[in-house]
């Protein structure tokens, strides 16, 4: 009677974490959104008209070059990570004024004009669109990273699915190790009434 009682209760206080995880795992599953939520944008490029000749450092594990709306770019990796350099005389190449960085911005929108629509804001590296959804630049790899109200909310079911409910790692870590305790007593007495009734 302790058992069924005890199973009972631990059923009751799992139920909220129960539906959570089926409702976000049916979401997961059926993925709604996912391909606009973390589309893959990149730079616009172009075809060369004239190309600079490039003498590769030995320092340089690979090497980039490509033509945006901004010109020539010389992208190099080294040990460090990616850096920009200017491809005539190969010095670091500083990040652009807004304006430039807001044409490149608004070339790349161009693929998918309905999600990014143009640049309504511009700070640092990053551009807020008129359609809500924020890009980041990171030019020394000239890269883009975007992410909308629908990434955010995609995001948010994710935290509901593996219980990082608080925001606080220290006490998600608790309440996810609690509720495995209480799954592994649940499915523990379970068993237990089951067979005991044999």
């Amino acid at each position: 009677m302790r058992a069924r009682k005890l199973h009972r209760i631990i059923g009751l206080v799992l139920l909220i974490p129960f539906f959570g995880w089926a409702l976000t795992g049916l979401v997961f599953f059926l993925k709604p959104g996912y391909e606009r939520a973390y589309e893959l944008l990149g730079v616009k490029t172009y075809p060369f008209t004239a190309v600079a000749p490039i003498m590769p450092d030995p320092a340089w594990r690979e090497i980039r070059y490509f033509k945006t709306v901004l010109g020539d770019h010389l992208l190099v990796r080294t040990e460090k990570g990616w850096e920009q350099l200017d491809p005539t005389t190969k010095q670091p190449r500083p990040i652009p004024q807004e304006s430039e960085i807001r044409r490149l911005f608004n070339d790349a929108f161009a693929v998918n004009p309905l999600r990014y629509g143009s640049v309504a804001s511009i700070a640092g590296e990053t551009a807020t669109t008129n359609t809500g959804v924020e890009v980041t630049l990171d030019w020394n790899s000239m890269s883009l990273q975007q992410r909308g109200l629908d990434t955010n909310r995609i995001d948010r079911l994710y935290k509901i699915h593996y219980l990082q409910w608080t925001g606080i790692k220290s006490v998600d870590r608790v309440l996810g190790f609690t509720s495995i305790v209480l799954i592994l007593t649940l499915s523990l007495l379970g068993a237990w009434i089951a067979f005991s009734r044999r």
